[in-house]
C-alpha cells in the first residue's frame, strides 16, 4: 500500500484517500500518479461503478508544492509532469465523488471540480489562490469555475483568489451536498453506493451526455446525447430494466 494514497473498497465503490498530513495533502508528481493509476484501476474494474476521492478531515487536497515551483523557470513550466494528470482524470468514464473536508485549495479545488458530485463538509473551505502568488490556475480552475459559475462569479474568484464556503458554493451550484463535519465521508460513500447500483454502462453513458452539455455547442450536445441514447438501448441492462419496470420487481443489472 502507498503511503500517501489509501486504497479501498466498499461494495461497488472504490475509494482512494490522499494521506500526506504533513504536507497538507499536496498534489505532488509522486501522488498525482499513484491517485490517476488507482482511479484508472477502478475505471477498468467491472465490479466498481463509482469511485470516491477524498482527503482527511483537516484537508481534501492543497496545490502544487510552492517551494518547489518557485524554482521552476518558464521554460520548465511548460512541461510541468502534473500537466498529463488532468487529460487523465478527465478521461475516466466511471463516475466520480469528491468528498471534501477542510480545505480544497488551488490544485485541490481543481481536484474537486474533476469529480463529477462533490459532497463537502459544511466547514470546507474552497478556492483558487494562485493569483496572490502571481500565477493563475493551471489545472482547469478557471475554466470549469466559468462553467459552473457563469463569468462573473467565476472572475471574482479566480481575480480575488479569495475562499468560499461549503455553503457558498452550495448556493452556486457547484457543491451537490452540504454534510456534517462528522458524516462528510459517510455521505459521499453513500450517494456514490446510489450511483453505483444503477445499471454501470448506463451511468456511464449518462456521465459523457451530460459531459457533453458543458463542453460543446447545442447542437453537438444534442447529437452526442442521442448517439449515447441508441448506445444504451442497445445493452441488455435496458431490456432488464424496462422487464423488471413492467413486473413490478427489482432490477437486475449486469453491465451488459
Amino acid at each position: 500500500m502507498s503511503e500517501q494514497l489509501i486504497v479501498s473498497t466498499d461494495d461497488k465503490v472504490g475509494i482512494c484517500r490522499i494521506d500526506r498530513p504533513e504536507a497538507r495533502n499536496a498534489l505532488s508528481p509522486d501522488v498525482m500518479e499513484e491517485l490517476a493509476g488507482a482511479i484508472e484501476g477502478f475505471d477498468a474494474d467491472p465490479a466498481v461503478n463509482c469511485v470516491v476521492i477524498a482527503g482527511s478531515d483537516n484537508v481534501f487536497a492543497s496545490g502544487a508544492d510552492i517551494r518547489a515551483l518557485s524554482r521552476r523557470t518558464a521554460e520548465e513550466a511548460r512541461n510541468l509532469p502534473s500537466a498529463p494528470f488532468w487529460g487523465r482524470l478527465a478521461a475516466i468514464e466511471t463516475p466520480i465523488v469528491a468528498a471534501v473536508s477542510g480545505w480544497a485549495l488551488g490544485g485541490g479545488c481543481e481536484l474537486a471540480l474533476c469529480c463529477d458530485l462533490i459532497v463537502a463538509a459544511k466547514d470546507s473551505q474552497f478556492g483558487q489562490p494562485e493569483i496572490t502568488l502571481g500565477i493563475i490556475p493551471g489545472g482547469g480552475g478557471s475554466q470549469r469555475l466559468a462553467r459552473v459559475l457563469g463569468k462573473q462569479r467565476a472572475m471574482e474568484l479566480v481575480l480575488t483568489g479569495r475562499r468560499f464556503s461549503a455553503k457558498e458554493a452550495h448556493d452556486w451550484g457547484l457543491v451537490n451536498v452540504v454534510a456534517g463535519n462528522k458524516d462528510w465521508l459517510e455521505q459521499a460513500i453513500a450517494l456514490a453506493k446510489q450511483v453505483a447500483e444503477r445499471p454501470p454502462i448506463a451511468a456511464r453513458l449518462a456521465k459523457q451526455a451530460v459531459l457533453a452539455a458543458d463542453q460543446t455547442p447545442l447542437d453537438a450536445g444534442l447529437a452526442a446525447e442521442r448517439r449515447l441514447f441508441e448506445q444504451a438501448m442497445a445493452t441488455e441492462d435496458r431490456v432488464e430494466g424496462m422487464q423488471a419496470f413492467l413486473e413490478r420487481r427489482p432490477a437486475e443489472f449486469k453491465g451488459r
